[in-house]
């Protein structure tokens, strides 16, 4: 039997390109996907899981939930400056030449559920078959915990995207965003005891799509998705141009790529802590790579991607949403 996913999620335009390469793929199952504040509020990232059910057209329809709609004890900051104000590269500057907007408001309606309840309940039912994809800050899964953390640790996986180990952060120079947003949150999954998988900085920022070869794979593919991918991406591309990345960084399409192969990336067994008091470091991801034994160092609590085969992950992302042979 495939694989079940449950994807929490702050769609984002990342978020939005991991979310369709889950949907696209045929070895698992999307499960449940629940919404959480982070790139933008959760009401803003519910409406655009909305759009992207919609052109994505799921056989089988998750089921869905909504999450915090802030960190647990910080005001919410959020990413426009990255995402476009919508979250998803400002899709109102598409127009038809009719005058239509191309993309209205959804017409899904979605039934959706409390985010952390959902969660629960999925690992309730799928049990060490469940693969947990966090793409945003742990603000549902710090719940989670809150409610029953022997429950949620009955989860066989929980894939993170998140922290930067040996490497700058992106928000901060010592965090990471969605670390940096809820640090509270992610310091208590750390210390939860649950099968933590990483996966930072230090290896999303190795995979880039450029925007010549989404373009090239786009116009062999025509369609509803492609043209979707064309349009939400154009201002992550400019956004990633402006800033010398060469494309769009593929933080959380990584994760997802993890989840569904993890022989992706190469991993160490570490200990990873969270800072949540520095005035400088907050959100910083703190791992333990003394080189000492014994009872001089604390026990791995993560598994942390420190390598990636980024060809090969780039492939198996392209083929999925835009086959070549389409």
């Amino acid at each position: 039997m495939a694989p079940h996913l449950l994807i929490d999620t702050d769609p984002g335009i990342d978020d939005a390109l991991a979310i369709l390469l889950a949907l696209s793929s045929p070895d698992v199952l999307v499960e449940a996907i629940t919404t959480v504040a982070g790139n933008v509020g959760v009401d803003r990232a519910t409406a655009n899981l909305a759009r992207i059910l919609e052109v994505a057209r799921p056989p089988v329809m998750p089921r869905l939930g909504r999450g915090a709609e802030a960190p647990l004890k910080r005001a919410l900051v959020t990413a426009g400056h990255v995402h476009g104000e919508d979250g998803l590269g400002n899709l109102d500057q598409f127009v038809e030449p009719d005058g239509r907007l191309r993309y209205p408001e959804p017409s899904l309606r979605l039934e959706m559920r409390e985010g952390a309840d959902l969660i629960l309940e999925t690992v309730d039912r799928f049990g060490p078959d469940l693969t947990v994809v966090a793409l945003g800050p742990l603000t549902n899964l710090a719940l989670a915990i809150e409610r029953d953390v022997r429950r949620l640790g009955r989860a066989g996986r929980i894939v993170v995207m998140g922290g930067a180990v040996a490497t700058p952060g992106n928000v901060t120079p010592a965090a990471e965003f969605n670390f940096y947003v809820d640090p509270e949150a992610a310091a208590a999954v750390f210390e939860a005891g649950l099968p933590l998988e990483l996966v930072p900085l230090d290896v999303t920022r190795q995979v880039v799509l450029p925007q010549h070869t989404l373009s090239e794979r786009v116009a062999r593919c025509p369609g509803r998705i492609a043209r979707f991918l064309a349009d939400f991406t154009l201002h992550g591309f400019a956004f990633g141009s402006e800033r010398g990345d060469g494309g769009i960084v593929m933080h959380d399409p990584l994760a997802v790529g993890v989840a569904l192969d993890p022989s992706l990336v190469g991993f160490e067994d570490l200990r990873v802590e969270i800072e949540c008091e520095g005035r400088v470091a907050r959100g910083l991801s703190l791992a333990d790579r003394r080189p000492i034994h014994g009872r001089f160092k604390r026990a791995p609590n993560c598994r942390v991607a420190m390598a990636v085969d980024a060809p090969r992950f780039l492939d198996l992302f392209l083929e999925r949403l835009c086959p070549a042979s389409a």
